[in-house]
Parts: structure tokens; sequence; C-alpha cells
């Protein structure tokens, strides 16, 4: 009997042969090809991995202040670790999966160490805020004195006792600069009548956030005198050393040199920024000069590099040193020294510290002959600041002092900038113009990288910045600041005024040209819709243009045009309300910023100008033709996404016939109050009375498209947020 064959299957053998064909995701050899791109990619890729590992150390920082919840917070720590784990189990022993495995290893683990170290500081530094305003008669330790005379005012922390349970707090109070006597210094007990209130949530969300800012810095309430101050105890001169011979030198500085020269030159001398009038503050920032007031990498690596060439040509004048030690390695030691000196004298900031760190290993690397500017300097400085202080990363200070150098560091190490600059015989005149088109190029590239920071956090950037810095760097660089040195050397023989004379003219052109700079027309671009996740594309795009070598580093483009064009569709806020309810901010309507209650306080009205990117006055709604106020309520009419929205403001606290309010809530879509309405008030879309409020904190509301923004959404379960929970 014949046998049966069995039926030919089809192995694989022709491509058209179809029974073992699968889909490409669930093909082993596609992921490993997959696998084997990204491993050819890193390997060819020739980037210094250091600096990546201080960003997946800040992606973890960063993620512990998006992240709402601690579940979310232990998710995040599982996921860091079990990145590594799961490439090791995969690849472990393959020799083609080096890069890979490493690059996860490192990412991971420095990821969860970031949350964890944030965590971990939050515990151990965080300052639970008093639970209502009060006023009291305290008696507190001086822990710092902080001098602010542009404000007419001495700031003071003290070490005090809690009135409600006696647990020992730290607070700040402002003292008026005619009752703040000399003796108020570090360690004085004093006494005095204040009022203190918890440190505050930000007003609207984008704004500043005090109370995250207080809760790191250990504050449980800060206030004001509201009497009589008195010194139980005087401060004995040894303590806080250094804060002395800060006010000393600041106040010798001023002495010198009046007006707001003398504040500038003050600042450069000892970081006492207390002095500069806010006009010259706002114009130095709508100019871009802002940096320069900041003691950071341009004041740190000038006095460093003075320090180091003087050092060097008068120990060359010692013939026995010199031919036993090698000068520029005493000479950098020198340098090193005055860095570290100037550094804790002028208050020891992130940005100053992260220039002293860079600078130091400058030398060090000059003292080994090896290549002093490199990304992984940069590296090492921004891990040592975040391992000391991790919650400056989210502050505009780190940011920027980062973003700039980072922007300087990649430029010039970009083969077409090498090939511009490298030497060459040309005469004088052309070595010049090819250093100032750089210089040039320079302020350019730091503005672009600098803008998107700025824009987030303070919703205002200077368009002509670049063009101010290439005559304001050179100027404070190797005209004031060396002035400022010589005319103090000088005063210890009583010679320093012509000096100081020569100080005053550098620093007057100085804020010369902040002043007209600012005034100019389209000088400043006010952008208040930037968003986290906005700002997180172009920071990723610019990192990876800056971190990445060759041809790859042009994908950073993508997500920084991503960026741009999310900001150019996103919306200014139609309707901005306070967290307390008692403000409330509608813009559109013919460039002017209408508010419901007119204002004394600037710290209200310049949150509301700038959330509503408009300039200008406000106008109260009482006298906007377009809206309806009676001493109670206010009502105004919208038109946004292509329908009539009605809102309903209360203006006053006088108790109001609730079926009258019923029947004003039902024809209005949004209502906004100060006080907690009742369940009978039913608008069409809204309620923001002061039971939602004191869950959401302060909106945003965007009409056309029915959305809004709340400051809660960002603070979540972080110990600096008191806002009432939804659930409650």
């Amino acid at each position: 009997m014949a046998t049966r064959q069995p039926p030919l299957v089809p192995l694989g053998d022709d491509e058209r042969d179809v029974a073992l064909q699968q889909t490409p995701w669930r093909k082993r050899a596609s992921l490993s090809s997959l696998a084997d791109g990204a491993e050819a990619f890193l390997a060819g890729a020739g980037f210094d991995r250091g600096p990546w590992m201080a960003v997946a150390m800040a992606s973890g920082i960063g993620a512990w202040f998006a992240l709402p919840s601690t579940a979310m917070w232990v998710a995040a720590i599982a996921a860091g670790l079990m990145l590594p784990l799961a490439g090791l189990a995969w690849w472990r022993g393959r020799d083609d999966r080096v890069h890979l495995t490493g690059g996860l290893l490192g990412i991971g683990l420095l990821f969860a160490f970031g949350v964890a170290l944030i965590w971990t500081r939050s515990e151990m530094v965080g300052a639970e805020a008093f639970e209502r305003p009060m006023f009291e008669e305290i008696e507190g330790r001086i822990l710092e004195r902080i001098e602010q005379p542009a404000q007419d005012r001495v700031r003071l922390v003290l070490a005090i006792r809690s009135p409600d349970d006696g647990e020992a707090v730290k607070i700040r109070i402002n003292v008026p600069i005619e009752d703040a006597e000399d003796a108020m210094a570090e360690g004085a007990l004093i006494r005095a009548q204040v009022r203190l209130m918890p440190p505050t949530a930000p007003m609207l969300p984008g704004s500043y956030n005090f109370a995250r800012t207080a809760w790191f810095q250990g504050l449980a309430a800060t206030g004001s005198v509201q009497g009589d101050i008195s010194i139980i105890e005087p401060a004995r001169g040894d303590q806080a050393p250094i804060a002395q011979l800060q006010r000393v030198l600041s106040n010798h500085v001023r002495g010198e040199l009046g007006g707001s020269a003398g504040s500038i030159a003050a600042a450069f001398a000892s970081g006492d920024r207390g002095g500069i009038s806010e006009a010259d503050e706002d114009a130095m920032r709508d100019a871009g000069l802002t940096h320069l007031l900041s003691i950071s990498g341009l004041h740190v690596s000038a006095v460093i590099a003075a320090g180091y060439l003087i050092s060097i040509k008068l120990l060359a004048l010692w013939p026995w040193l010199t031919l036993r030690v090698r000068l520029p390695v005493a000479a950098a030691g020198i340098a090193a020294l005055a860095g570290v000196g100037y550094t804790l004298l002028t208050g020891a900031e992130v940005p100053t510290v992260r220039s002293c760190i860079a600078a130091l290993l400058v030398l060090i690397a000059l003292a080994l002959g090896r290549e002093p500017l490199s990304l992984r300097m940069v590296a090492v400085a921004a891990m040592a600041v975040m391992l000391v202080w991790p919650e400056s990363l989210v502050g505009p200070s780190f940011q920027m002092s980062f973003s700039a150098v980072i922007a300087i560091i990649a430029l010039h190490n970009a083969e077409p900038v090498k090939r511009f600059l490298a030497p060459r015989d040309e005469g004088r005149l052309t070595w010049l113009s090819r250093r100032t088109i750089m210089l040039l190029v320079t302020g350019l590239v730091i503005e672009i990288a600098l803008m998107p920071v700025v824009l987030f956090h303070f919703h205002r950037a200077g368009v002509y910045g670049a063009l101010a810095n290439v005559i304001a760097i050179p100027l404070v660089t190797f005209i004031s600041m060396p002035l400022i040195a010589i005319a103090l050397i000088f005063d210890v023989i009583g010679a320093g005024a012509p000096f100081w004379w020569l100080v005053g003219k550098s620093l007057d052109l100085l804020i010369g040209i902040a002043h007209f700079t600012a005034d100019q027309p389209g000088a400043v671009k006010l952008i208040p819709q930037m968003t986290l996740g906005t700002v997180l594309l172009f920071v990723a795009g610019g990192l990876w243009l800056a971190l990445w070598r060759g041809r790859a580093r042009l994908l950073g483009f993508v997500p920084a045009a991503i960026g741009c064009i999310v900001l150019a569709i996103t919306p200014v806020p139609d309707v901005l309300i306070s967290g307390d309810g008692r403000h409330v901010g509608v813009t559109g309507e013919d460039d002017r910023l209408l508010v419901l209650r007119d204002t004394r306080s600037s710290f209200t009205r310049d949150n509301l100008l700038e959330l509503a990117g408009v300039e200008g006055e406000p106008l109260p709604l009482a006298e906007w033709p377009g809206a309806e106020c009676s001493r109670d309520f206010c009502v105004i009419a919208l038109n946004r996404g292509g329908r009539d929205w009605h809102i309903l403001m209360s203006r006053s606290r006088d108790i109001v016939a609730e079926r009258a309010l019923a029947a004003a809530c039902e024809r209005a879509d949004i209502v906004i109050a100060d006080r907690w309405l009742p369940r009978s008030c039913e608008p069409r879309w809204l309620k923001a009375d002061g039971r939602m409020l004191s869950a959401t904190g302060g909106l945003a509301i965007n009409l056309g498209d029915e959305s809004y923004r709340s400051v809660a959404q960002s603070e979540g379960d972080h110990g600096w947020w008191r806002g009432r929970r939804e659930e409650d």
C-alpha cells in the first residue's frame, strides 16, 4: 500500500512564502536589529558621556518636582533602578551591547539617585509653614542680616519659638532701615512686635513660587515689624565674620561712590545687590544684562584670571623659586585661593559656586597641560551643585547660569568656529574684527539659549541683549572690575578717589547702555504662555545640540521646532484668577488688562500684567464700558471661540439674597468669588468660588477651548503646597 506523503510546508526559503511571516514587532530579529542600530549609533557618535550623566541626575531631580504624588516618586525610583537591571538581564556578557548596557546602567542609576536625593533633601530641610497669619510679640536670635537700602529696609532671618507649640522655627522679617541698628547683626537677640504670614503660594499658574523657595530655606513664616524693636542681647563681633566683612565692604564702596554706580560697584565687590534701584534692575533685565549683576562666571573668571596673571608675573621675579617650582602650578594655586575667597565673600550663591568650581577645574587642567574648556568640566560643576543644593535645579539662577556656559563651550568647540578663530598671518585690525564678530555671535547664541528659560520664569525677554553685551561685557571685565580692585587697594593708603571716579564713569556708561537698550521700540518680548512642557522641548533640543557630536546633533532642532510651534499656538489666558479670588484679570479687550479690583500692591499688579502679556496700567472693570458693575458684583460678556461668555464676579463680602444670587448664577457661564457660594449658585460652566480656589489655587482660563490651568496641578503632594485637597 502506498504511503501517504505529508504535505510540503514552506519554511521561508522563498521570500514570497508566508507561513512564517509575522508582524515586525513580534520578530526577535527586528528587535535585535533596533538594538544593533542603537549600539552602532552610540559607538560611532564619539560624544562625551560625562555631561549626559549630569543630565540623567538632573532629570531625576526634575521628575520629583514635576510628579504630583508619593506613589509616583516611588515609581520613578523603581523605574530608574529597573532600567539597568533590564539591560543587564537582556545583554549581560555580550560584547556587542557594551554601549547600550553602560548607557542604561548610568542613566537609570543616576535618574533614581536624583529622585531620591531631592526627596531626601526636602524631608531634611523643609519647614512646615504657619497655619495662619499671626500678630505676635516674639523674641528671636538673628541668623542672617540682609541689607536692602534700595527698598529702605533690612531683612532679618530669626530663630524663634513658634507661638503655637513652642517648636524652634526660622522666620524672616523686614525692619525699616531707620530702625535697624548696627548691633542687630548675626548672633544678637531681639524682641519685636511682628505680623507674620505663611509663605505664599504662586498667585497664578506660572507665577513665582515663594512657598517652595521658603520650604527649602527652612522659613516657616515671613513678615514685618509693626512696632518697636529692641535689642535684648547685642551681637558679638566674632560671629559670621564673612557676612560682616561683606557688609563692611559694601558700605565702604557705597560710601566712596554714590548713586546707581555705587550700588552696582558694591554688587561687583561684595555680591550685595540690595542697593540697586528697581528702575536699574528692570533696565538691566530688559537689556539682557542682568547676568552682570549676579556674581557668576564673568566675575569669578576675571578675579581668577587676574590672580593667575599677576601672581605668575610676580613669582617670575624670584629666581630661586623659578628654578625649583613650576610657576603655572603655583600661580594656579594662588588664583584658586583668590577665586574661593571671592566666592565666599560674595555670598556663595549657585552661579558663583558653579563658576568657582568650573574655574578651579580650568586651573587644574592648565596646570596639568590638559584642555581647559570642556563640557565634562561643566558636568562636574553641575553635579557638585546638585549634590549640595538639588532644589536649585528648578530656579532660574541655575538654569540660566549653566545654559549660558554650555552654549559658550559648545559654540567654541564647534569645528567651524575653531577654524574661524584659528591663528593666521593677518593684521591687527583683521584679528580684532574676527574677535568682535565672534563676541557678537557668542552673545547672540547665549541670548537664544537663555530665551526659553527667561520666558518661562519671567514671561519677558530682552531682544537686543546680544548687541548690548558686545559693549557691556568687555566694559565690565576689562575696565570696571579692575578699576574697583585698584580703587580698593589704593584706599588702604587713602588714595583711591581718582580710581573711584573712573569706576563711576564706567558704571554710568553701563547703566546708560542698559536704559538706552531697554527703551528702544520692541526691546522687550512678552510671552506669558510658556508652559513647562514647552520649555522642556527647548531644553531637550538645546542639550542635544550642545552635547552630541557630528550630524546627529542637528536632530536637536526637531524638539526646538516643535516647541516653537507649541508656543505659537498656545493662547494667552483670557481670564486670570488669584488664589484668594480677590483679584481677577481679563485680557484681550482693546490691548488692556481689565481688573476686578484696583490695587496698590505692585506684586499683585505685576503678576497680573506678566501673565496677561500686557504693559501699561490695568483698568478697573467698573470703568470699562463693556462691563456692568454694582456695589456687590460685576458682569462682563466676552466673545471668545465664536460665542459669548458671561462672567459674574463678586466685589464685596456682603450677604446677598440666595434666590437673587442663584438667578444671577444661572445666567452666567463663569462665577468668581472670594467666598464660599451656596450650592444653589450653579453657573453653566465654572464656579470659581472660595471652596474651589482653596483646592486649586489661582487659575488661568482659556475660553477658546474651555480649559484652565491651576496652581495645584503643579504642586501635588509636595510639602510646601497648603491648598485644600479636592476630596476634602
